[in-house]
């Protein structure tokens, strides 16, 4: 049986599922990819006050919500958020905060969605007001109330979001990108506070921002270094990186994850950040596993044909292959990737992480349980602990229950 809940039944219908029972726990989780969507009250008391009536809010005209910001209206804002609905409603656009589930934007009901789908704890990536790498703030022409926005959002998520279950959310920040020196001393003081991770655009250069290629990002990867903050890259998170036809369907993008973080690694590798910033830790979101064994090959194959040759590779360490460099400073995050498991010595059982992507149509909430314990089936205790909560735990420096 079903319930539906809709003032707006006349357009389209609104169902949500039964509430799941919680299901058994097999493994301690710890999702290194979710989504939290912004409530109306985000910014509410956390703009200074010159700004406070400009600060971007909800509107609604025809019974459709959506974020204002500096004058420019963005729909959509539950970004496909339709955990708990059937599938021939998933879509992009959840229209209403009554369209989503309460553990979309509501901390506590977010820890018992995660209670019962049982899992440990969550990395909690930007929707629509920010991004999921929090470019949307750095787009505002006015910087007074960009980084007015940007540091309202880390409060919030500190305060509101994080705060209250520390053990259960790992914190994750955004940056103000149009300055690299605010940015690092942004970071710097977030460290302070608790926050472990940067949600950060996979190639900020293809956002008109300046590329990964210049030296301009370098205090806020220096900042990264020196407080162990790990740098997230989302899937998507620098618009279009891979053409799409006009023609092609919506349905498109999906497949091409794995192209998105192929690209960005391959990226970030060339540009020399992990050269310079030996101790950066990049990590790759719901761009899978299964490109990586590839690249590595690759990788070692032009090593082999070219890489005695002057000045090649000059971007890399001496004596250290960019192979090695990739599998030093990255990790990745396996969830649809069967057919790579039985190679993940290749890329290394300690860069592999999970992730559940609530409230996302294509995450496994809530059945992560079953759903990892069927992809690790047959694999050694040591590592399907690794995979599943170890990994993320030390890279994220995110305390493990006692008992």
């Amino acid at each position: 049986m079903t319930v539906t809940t809709s003032r707006r039944e006349k357009d389209r219908p609104v169902t949500f599922l039964p509430e799941p029972e919680p299901r058994p726990v097999q493994n301690l989780l710890i999702s290194v990819d979710d989504h939290v969507i912004e409530p109306p009250t985000m910014f509410d008391g956390r703009m200074p006050a010159s700004l406070r009536d400009r600060a971007p809010r909800i509107i609604e005209e025809d019974g459709v919500q959506a974020w204002l910001l500096d004058g420019t209206v963005l729909p959509n804002m539950g970004l496909n958020a339709v955990a708990g609905r059937p599938p021939n409603e998933w879509s992009d656009e959840p229209r209403n905060f009554d369209e989503i589930r309460p553990g979309c934007w509501q901390i506590d009901a977010r820890i018992a969605d995660m209670d019962l789908n049982g899992v440990y704890a969550s990395l909690n990536f930007p929707s629509r007001i920010a991004g999921f790498g929090g470019a949307r703030f750095s787009e505002v022409k006015d910087t007074e109330l960009g980084v007015a926005c940007v540091r309202a959002w880390n409060q919030w998520h500190i305060e509101e979001w994080a705060g209250p279950y520390p053990d259960r959310i790992i914190p994750q920040q955004i940056s103000w990108l149009r300055d690299a020196e605010i940015a690092a001393a942004d970071i710097r003081a977030n460290a302070e506070l608790g926050f472990k991770a940067l949600s950060f655009p996979e190639t900020p250069g293809a956002l008109g921002m300046p590329s990964l290629f210049t030296d301009f990002w370098d205090p806020l990867f220096a900042a990264c270094e020196e407080t162990e903050t790990v740098i997230c890259l989302h899937a998507g998170s620098a618009g279009g990186l891979i053409h799409h036809d006009a023609e092609a369907p919506p349905d498109l993008g999906p497949p091409m994850m794995g192209g998105y973080a192929l690209i960005s690694a391959i990226t970030w590798l060339y540009s020399g950040a992990v050269t310079r910033f030996p101790n950066l830790k990049i990590a790759l979101s719901e761009g899978g596993i299964g490109w990586v064994p590839m690249l590595l090959d690759r990788l070692d194959y032009i090593e082999r044909h070219a890489g005695q040759a002057e000045d090649f590779h000059a971007w890399t360490d001496k004596g250290l292959t960019p192979s090695e460099a990739l599998l030093r400073n990255f990790w990745f995050c396996t969830f649809d990737d069967p057919s790579t498991l039985p190679v993940r010595d290749r890329i290394g059982v300690d860069n592999i992480t999970i992730e559940v992507d609530y409230p996302h149509g294509d995450g496994s909430w809530p059945d992560s349980q079953e759903f990892y314990a069927n992809l690790l089936a047959g694999l050694p205790a040591d590592e399907i602990a690794k995979i599943t909560h170890l990994n993320a735990a030390k890279l994220f420096r995110h305390p493990l229950p006692t008992a």
